[in-house]
Parts: structure tokens; C-alpha cells; sequence
């Protein structure tokens, strides 16, 4: 039998948590507060795994459904899904530690011990107003000259015609 969104809004707490199964692996654990969690339960090389999928009312049922079909055609790929949801979190993480942004502050720092206070300030200051808004936020790996050119353009389109020149020779 499936889970319908009423029996699962009226799902209340009881002494001990308890567990709402819908399908297919996936349930709804209903804790002593009321909290309601999404769970995905599989086997994967023979043992018996969780995977939680989030929290209701912020995922839904249809929603949980998909994040749990999911999840399945993962295992059925022999793909391990909670493993893989580490490993992209880490890839995220080494991503945005390895941002333009990032990098061009690192930089700065190690360089600003030979220059003056007013330097560094009209440095970062640039590249606060003129490059960190658009590409900032992007990898480094994913920075190419025609990217580097179009935020140049966008420099010599202010009033700012000699700070794209220095931007270009710095």
C-alpha cells in the first residue's frame, strides 16, 4: 500500500519513533518531536544501506518518489548512492576552495607584503568592482582566455579604460 500526503500530514508522534513505508524502499520516519524524514532503504553489496532524502514538508511525497527512483536507477547502476552523493558534495567543496575569487585573494595576500597598504586596497578594490562579479564564483579550471577577454571588455566599457589595461598587465 502507498503513502498518501493525507495520512502523512496527519501522521502524529508517538512514545517511540515509527516508520510510514511507501514503496519500493522508501519510507517516512515520524520522530518523538513530530520531525518527519524521508528515508530510502537498498542493499548494496550485500548490506543493507539508508539514504535520506530529506525532510516533509520541505520534500514532498511526489518529490521524495523521484529523489528515491533516483537513487534506485543509481544501484541498479551499481552505483552506491550515498557514496556518490559524498563524492559530489567533496567535488563541490574542492570547487568553490578553488574559485577565481579565492585564488585571486590568495594571490594578493602572498604579494601585498611588498607593497603599500594603498596599492593593495586599489587592488582588491578592481577586482571587487570589476572581476569578482563575473567570475568570481567559477573554477579556475573552467577559465579560459576568450572568458578573461570578455570581462576586459566589460572594464573598457566603464569609464575605467585604464584599469582594463592594468587588469590586463598585472
Amino acid at each position: 500500500m502507498s503513502l498518501t500526503d493525507t495520512a502523512i500530514r496527519k501522521a502524529k508522534p508517538r512514545d517511540k519513533p515509527y516508520k510510514l513505508y511507501d514503496e519500493r524502499g522508501l519510507f517516512l520516519l515520524v520522530n518523538l518531536k513530530g520531525g518527519k524524514w524521508w528515508r530510502f532503504k537498498y542493499r548494496f553489496d550485500g548490506k543493507e544501506k539508508q539514504l535520506s532524502l530529506g525532510v516533509y514538508p520541505d520534500v514532498g511525497l511526489k518529490d521524495a518518489r523521484e529523489l528515491r527512483d533516483d537513487a534506485r536507477k543509481q544501484v541498479a547502476a551499481g552505483i552506491n548512492p550515498s557514496e556518490n552523493r559524498k563524492a559530489k558534495r567533496l567535488t563541490r567543496n574542492t570547487q568553490s576552495a578553488n574559485t577565481f575569487e579565492v585564488i585571486a585573494r590568495e594571490w594578493v595576500s602572498n604579494k601585498s607584503s611588498g607593497w603599500v597598504d594603498e596599492h593593495t586596497k586599489r587592488i582588491i578594490g578592481r577586482l571587487e568592482k570589476g572581476v569578482f562579479p563575473y567570475i568570481g564564483s567559477m573554477p579556475i579550471v573552467d577559465i579560459n582566455a576568450p572568458k578573461l577577454l570578455e570581462v576586459v571588455r566589460r572594464i573598457e566599457e566603464r569609464p575605467a579604460v585604464e584599469t582594463a589595461h592594468i587588469a590586463v598587465a598585472e
